[in-house]
């Protein structure tokens, strides 16, 4: 789907991603830091939208990043706040392990020491972090889709993605772990690469290979979305359009 239509993609993505941006250095960045995890699920529906657009022939048009905003947005935004509220939880529970050094390194208050580190309990933190957020993601996994396809309110989109999420485990562990790969290990490993060349050399890399890999590895994500929802719930009939 990216191949068939790739500037219009980078161009969904990028406008939904300066918009974040934008949000989170305003001068009221306080309010843009919590708006932007709120808004969410209703720019996922444009993706959403936009994919199930591009399915049926038509044409991808900057106006489906907003789709959402017309679409059941009281359901929307809840499941925003859901999201919030979840990751929040998962990030300072992580305080009980390390005592705080991984919300200080997130935050980018602090930095931790290199005995910290050395001690495991970073990792600990980061691993027990990922198993607390594990929850708020399988419910969010599909709700967005279910609320705009389906028509679905807050609970049943929660509980209906959960249950189909845990019923399909197997290819969305697949699917993390692929994640994990492309979007982890790989450009961990290009970034070594480069640091080890000229900087003008790393830079240009950095741009013309980094940035353009980072942006279809983007892309494909929010697109896998759609195409998961529909060969889950809608394996042999359309969605319907989306409310």
């Amino acid at each position: 789907m990216f191949r068939a239509a790739p500037l219009p993609w980078v161009l969904l993505a990028f406008t939904y991603y300066l918009l974040v941006a934008l949000a989170e250095r305003t001068p009221l960045a306080v309010v843009g830091q919590f708006l932007a995890p709120a808004l969410k699920p209703v720019f996922a529906v444009g993706f959403l939208a936009a994919a199930w657009t591009q399915e049926r022939g038509g044409k991808l048009q900057l106006k489906l990043l907003f789709r959402g905003f017309s679409s059941n947005l009281y359901v929307l935004i809840p499941l925003g706040i859901f999201f919030m509220a979840g990751m929040t939880i998962s990030v300072l529970a992580t305080t009980l392990v390390d005592g705080g050094n991984l919300v200080g390194l997130v935050s980018g208050t602090a930095q931790p020491s290199d005995e910290v580190w050395r001690s495991g309990r970073m990792q600990l933190a980061m691993l027990v972090g990922i198993a607390c957020a594990l929850p708020t993601i399988l419910a969010l996994w599909f709700a967005p889709a279910l609320v705009v396809f389906d028509d679905a309110n807050l609970v049943t989109a929660l509980s209906t993605s959960t249950r189909a999420a845990l019923a399909n485990w197997r290819p969305l562990a697949v699917y993390a772990l692929c994640l994990f790969v492309l979007g982890g290990l790989l450009p961990l490993l290009l970034i070594s690469v480069l640091s080890m060349l000229h900087p003008v050399v790393a830079s240009a890399l950095a741009i013309f290979v980094l940035v353009p890999y980072a942006m279809i590895l983007v892309v494909s994500m929010h697109v896998s979305d759609y195409v998961s929802y529909r060969d889950v719930f809608h394996p042999e009939t359309p969605a319907h359009a989306p409310h």
